[in-house]
């Protein structure tokens, strides 16, 4: 592309020098610095360069790159930013003048260096291509084994899993109804099946073009992004996925067997839902369901079956406990949505972000987090789950950053980042104290005959 007549006459105000880079006569790359003026009729005019040795040639194309970044100590750089510019160079009265004939720039203050590096993408897929393609083997960028497993699956989100699983469990250790056994074989089989989601979920954004047309993921958003960059064949993955539904469906089958059929009632519709959740002919998150689709999988789905291993029935109590964790889990997914929003509404996924306004989500995750706290509030209160369980008002505050960032930083996707972690942290403090209010009464219990009405 030729550089426009703006761009050529803010380089003044912007660098201090270019550096113009040329192949000698010898064949051998060389790159020599020197100042630089914009003249009025908008050509670059650079500095003589001292010495016989190192002269940039005449009528050959030449590379001037004009750059600038600030050391921040401590942190790393800011204000980043490059020209640069191909053409011919000419001597005139003692310079040498610049027919820039194409450019290629950069600046961080007008897009992300995430940004950047993601729309280079496709063109390293190319050059990997060549590369195999000139050499007669596989060339394909790699990581080690676990590191590729963590970023395969997104291990780390399995506390969405561990929360309302364990929910389950110590309602029903509560009511006297606890296996060590049964508990584990239980946690394994539902983070079984969140992680061939996970992986599910990036086979079918990968087929619908949703993951290429997002170029701002970020650590919580956009994916694993292993098909897109070439680490994991697409087969690969479909594999993995189905081994892992195989084996969390497995064990799932074998408890209905030995704990109840009716546990298959739950099951099957977790199932059901993790596979439906991006996968045609349903793709509920394309529909704008997401959000309902994993706060029922992730709340009274997971903590309804967890009880019913242990204490083969279902019950009100397990219920209503999962209601503010489901709400949570499904604000990570809507506030993890906004920064896809260009990239998923260019895919046809019309995720709730994509279809609300600013202000529209940001009132959305007021009320749920406002209902989320008042349901906590008023079933420990009217003691339809234990009471000690009202701790878990405290994590109300991690909501506020979360708020705050969301009118802040909405449009910025690494500016929300920290508010994104901040969000999955209100999802599991807020579990973990009520685990531990129901950790609390199961002590009382044990320890009295007839304990106090708040501790129980």
């Amino acid at each position: 592309m030729k550089p426009s007549p703006e761009l050529l006459r803010g380089l003044p105000d912007r660098f201090e020098h270019a550096v113009i880079a040329f192949v000698d006569a010898d064949g051998y790359p060389l790159s020599v610095a020197t100042g630089f003026r914009v003249d009025e009729r908008g050509v670059v005019v650079l500095d003589a360069v001292a010495g016989d040795e190192v002269q940039p040639p005449e009528g050959e194309e030449v590379n001037v790159v004009f750059s600038h970044i600030r050391p921040q100590p401590g942190v790393g750089y800011d204000e980043r930013r490059y020209v640069s510019l191909w053409g011919e160079l000419r001597r005139s009265n003692g310079h040498l003048e610049l027919a820039s004939r194409r450019e290629q720039h950069w600046d961080e203050e007008e897009m992300t260096f995430f940004e950047l590096s993601e729309r280079g993408v496709p063109q390293a897929r190319r050059y990997f291509e060549q590369v195999s393609s000139e050499t007669g083997r596989d060339v394909r960028p790699r990581l080690s084994l676990g590191w590729l497993f963590l970023r395969t699956t997104r291990l780390p989100f399995l506390s969405a899993t561990f929360v309302p699983v364990l929910l389950g469990i110590a309602v029903a250790a509560l009511h006297d109804s606890f296996s060590w056994w049964l508990a584990a074989i239980t946690l394994v089989a539902a983070a079984c099946v969140h992680l061939a989601l996970n992986v599910a979920n990036d086979i079918f954004d990968t087929l619908s073009g949703a993951d290429e047309a997002n170029v701002n993921p970020t650590q919580f958003s956009g994916g694993s992004r292993v098909i897109l960059y070439g680490l994991v064949r697409l087969r690969s993955m479909v594999l993995l996925s189905l081994g892992l539904y195989a084996v969390g469906i497995g064990i799932g089958i074998a408890l209905a067997a030995t704990r109840g059929w009716s546990l298959l009632w739950v099951g099957v519709a977790g199932a059901l839902i993790s596979v439906f959740y991006t996968a045609p002919p349903l793709r509920l998150v394309h529909r704008g369901l997401g959000e309902i689709a994993v706060g029922l999988g992730f709340g009274p789905i997971m903590t309804l079956g967890a009880y019913f291993v242990l204490a083969r029935e279902y019950a009100l109590e397990p219920l209503l406990v999962s209601l503010p964790v489901g709400i949570l889990i499904a604000l990570i997914l809507y506030v993890n949505e906004v920064p896809d929003r260009p990239g998923d509404a260019a895919a046809g996924k019309r995720t709730l972000p994509v279809r609300l306004s600013k202000e529209g989500v940001i009132r959305g995750y007021e009320l749920a987090v406002a209902v989320t706290f008042a349901l906590i509030a008023v079933f420990a209160v009217s003691g339809l789950i234990v009471r000690p369980a009202i701790i878990a008002l405290a994590a109300l505050v991690l909501a506020l950053p979360v708020r705050r960032a969301l009118r802040e930083s909405y449009e910025n996707p690494y500016a929300l980042m920290p508010a994104m972690g901040k969000n999955i942290q209100l999802h599991l403090v807020t579990g973990l104290l009520l685990v531990a209010g129901y950790v609390t009464a199961i002590i009382a219990d044990a320890v009295s005959d007839d304990p106090p009405s708040f501790l129980s």
